[in-house]
């Protein structure tokens, strides 16, 4: 999360191209959208999990990142991919999503922006409750995404579960009975899917990244160059990480 914050700096400053980065979690982590309460998580049960525990910079609810391909789009505010609205930005990045998940082998549909009720608006977990054209697979909620703009950039970023049991989150969410931590997995097993529960065979992160990339390549009509952050960029990270995402005056501050 701290570097997705610096690399977004450095785009908006221009010392840095528009980015899209790709990466994965070691150890297991819950993040919680920047507006969420920390409540929303049994802390005892984390730590006995061993997880993490983190904030993010965008909205959204409870994420576990494990088993997964997480993805960045970062760039400066006026790049024409992200111009508009968040809705307009977000529409428009979908295609590059849509298109690498169809390079992965599966047939995508993107659900209309739609009211939550106020169940949903409650709801801890991020891919148990409704966004506004998210992507779905065989009606199943496949890739949750959430944006921050700020005033010189943008960072939009997301989640891609590949594999593993999508209710594990549950076990370290609060609820009011166990009765209700059943009746989410149960919910959420019905409404959300990993790329091997929808492929029937397994994808190494090598190749879903592979894909993605593509994705963004063709249906955006990019061109991506490989590399490593920046060096001003690891320093910023190194920064922020103290100064917000790994201090709990941060994390726990609602």
């Amino acid at each position: 999360m701290a570097l997705d914050e610096a690399i977004l700096e450095a785009v908006g400053r221009g010392e840095s191209l528009p980015t899209l980065r790709l990466y994965a979690w070691d150890p297991p982590c819950i993040s919680l959208g920047v507006a969420q309460s920390v409540h929303d998580v049994d802390l005892k049960r984390l730590r006995t999990k061993r997880w993490n525990l983190v904030r993010r910079s965008t909205g959204g609810r409870a994420i576990l990142h494990t088993d997964e391909l997480t993805y960045a789009v970062i760039a400066p505010i006026n790049n024409p991919h992200v111009i508009g609205g968040v809705l307009d930005s977000y529409r428009h990045l979908s295609a590059g999503l849509v298109a690498g998940l169809q390079h992965m082998g599966m047939s995508v549909g993107i659900e209309p922006e739609k009211q939550l009720t106020e169940e949903e608006r409650g709801n801890p977990v991020c891919f148990q409750a409704p966004s506004a054209y998210e992507i779905t697979v065989k009606q199943r909620k496949l890739l949750g995404s959430a944006q921050v703009r700020r005033r010189f950039g943008i960072l939009q970023h997301g989640t891609l579960p590949l594999k593993g049991d999508i209710t594990r989150i549950c076990e370290v969410l609060q609820f009011n009975s166990e009765e209700d931590r059943i009746s989410a997995i149960d919910a959420l097993r019905n409404r959300a899917a990993t790329v091997e529960d929808l492929l029937g065979e397994p994808l190494s992160w090598e190749r879903a990244a592979e894909a993605m990339s593509e994705g963004f390549r063709q249906a955006l009509d990019l061109q991506l160059e490989s590399g490593d952050p920046s060096s001003a960029e690891v320093t910023r990270a190194e920064d922020l990480l103290r100064e917000r995402f790994a201090n709990s005056q941060w994390t726990e501050r609602i």
